[in-house]
């Protein structure tokens, strides 16, 4: 029964190893796409964590993983800097376009 736990466990470590090395593959594409990348990690729950991404052009974009331990090592693999708030500077490099003003009216209107 100990080997089957053991066998279990390190399929387990692998499938999370694969999970944080493809996280930071599409956090490395978007950080080549945009001129370089910061970033920022946020614990949402049972769900994992959140990766919000802001490229140097300003684009942003964000990813879930499905642990905070997950998204820590992913960002640290990726080698972008990482960020312990959304704030200050780090915010105000993003750039909102018609999209998010129109989500944004949206939302204070009702809809």
């Amino acid at each position: 029964m100990a080997d089957t736990q053991q066998v279990d466990t390190q399929k387990a470590d692998q499938k999370a190893e694969r999970r944080v090395a493809r996280l930071a593959k599409r956090i490395g594409a978007f950080a080549k796409a945009h001129g370089g990348a910061e970033g920022q990690v946020a614990y949402i729950g049972e769900r994992g964590a959140r990766i919000v991404l802001v490229g140097e052009d300003g684009f942003w974009g964000d990813l879930v993983a499905p642990t905070y331990e997950a998204a820590e090592q992913a960002v640290a693999k990726s080698g972008i800097t990482v960020h312990e708030s959304f704030d200050g500077e780090f915010a105000a490099k993003v750039t909102t376009g018609p999209y998010e003003w129109k989500r944004m009216a949206g939302i204070q209107l009702g809809g």
